[in-house]
């Protein structure tokens, strides 16, 4: 029988091996050659194939497979990680003089806000359709970083170290000495990724509040926030017209199909496409130069298109037997920080695989957000490969 936290890697490893094979076949392309009557049609696209091809060979060269590997190490790293024990030093040990929580918890959210902040820095920042959320890395062939992973999977033991120390003193329920400096915390460091990111913004304020609820923070303490978050949310939208437009796009996308429609109309023809089984591995047509982000945001279209719904519900039950068994790991769990810790993780895995699928299949506003473990990123496989590992170690 496996332990919890073994079937935990063992999904991750499965949604990672799918992702390297799927991100390999949405990368396929087609010479951009002319027939007699014009270009190319779609239908006899999947037989013409770029010279390279996509082969075995080539699939454990590619930069996926490299990724893959270093999240693997990372989550085998971080599952030896002495996370009980120094949990316990955290938590429990007693407060000597200054800062206290309150001055750690503002120098960790400072030292986030400072690496949010690379990305504006020149000759750092390296822009993509208008928005600057990656760093370039010196290293050749690793491409860039994602600051805004970084700041998710940081804000998480943060919170969670705080909420458990000041519930062990003053208690989380209460409101200006317990809920109130956490909640500023969380609020900065996702208001500053919503400036360049609204979606993973979202995920970041929606994970950190569920882990101070679950530390026993009052709900009608958070309900005074509810009218300034969407005020704030209301702001961010009304003053990025792209973000506007994905609004009204979403509520009749063929209102300009060739237009801002355009990518919401081709990824639900691309989910719609499988049927039940699919069209079959690589031989999907609309990553031949229709929908576009196939290899990241919208994975999930192609997964649904070659492998169908028996594919789709492939991943769908990955990602449930996975958070099934991290929540136990959740439940077994001794400290309470750690219990935060887990349910912070799991949380975030959990609402960005949902988020990505809503966007997908055409249930919710286009959104650039990842499936995680699937979606081609190096930042965000090795980041939370390396959370899983560690969330292993937790009971």
């Amino acid at each position: 029988m496996l332990r919890p936290g073994q079937s935990v890697i063992l999904c991750a490893l499965a949604l990672l091996t799918l992702g390297v094979v799927m991100v390999n076949s949405a990368s396929m392309a087609v010479d951009p050659i002319d027939v007699e009557a014009g270009t190319l049609h779609a239908e006899t696209a999947q037989s013409v194939m770029t010279r390279s091809g996509v082969t075995f060979e080539s699939i454990l060269l590619s930069r996926s497979s490299v990724f893959m590997i270093i999240a693997l190490g990372a989550m085998g790293l971080a599952s030896f990680l002495p996370v009980r024990a120094l949990a316990h030093r955290l938590e429990e040990t007693p407060r000597v003089g200054r800062p206290g929580e309150l001055g750690w918890l503002a120098l960790g959210t400072v030292l986030i806000l400072a690496v949010l902040c690379l990305v504006y820095i020149p000759g750092m920042s390296r822009v993509v359709n208008g928005s600057a959320r990656w760093i370039s890395l010196p290293i050749p062939g690793l491409g860039s970083v994602q600051p805004s992973e970084i700041a998710k999977w940081s804000i998480i033991p943060l919170l969670a170290w705080y909420a458990a120390r000041r519930e062990r003193s003053v208690g989380m329920g209460r409101f200006f000495r317990g809920l109130a400096p956490a909640i500023i915390a969380l609020g900065l460091v996702a208001g500053f990724v919503v400036l360049e990111d609204l979606g993973t913004g979202a995920l970041i304020a929606m994970a950190g509040a569920l882990l101070l609820l679950a530390s026993g923070a009052r709900f009608w303490h958070f309900a005074m926030f509810i009218p300034p978050a969407v005020a704030g949310v209301t702001l961010a939208i009304w003053q990025s017209p792209y973000r506007l437009q994905r609004i009204i796009t979403f509520i009749d996308p063929y209102a300009d199909p060739q237009g801002a429609g355009y990518h919401m109309i081709q990824s639900m023809s691309t989910v719609a496409g499988g049927g039940l089984f699919g069209r079959g591995l690589g031989h999907g047509l609309q990553k031949f130069g229709y929908l576009p982000e196939d290899t990241t945001d919208f994975l999930f279209a192609i997964i649904c298109e070659e492998l169908g719904l028996a594919g789709a519900l492939l991943v769908v039950s990955l990602y449930a037997i996975m958070i099934w068994n991290a929540l136990a790991i959740v439940r077994g769990a001794g400290l309470l920080s750690l219990k935060l810790v887990g349910l912070g993780v799991t949380a975030t895995i959990a609402l960005q695989a949902v988020i990505n699928m809503v966007v997908v299949t055409g249930l919710g506003p286009t959104k650039g957000i990842a499936l995680p473990l699937l979606s081609s990123g190096g930042t965000g496989w090795i980041l939370t490969g390396a959370m899983l590992g560690s969330h292993g170690r937790l009971r």
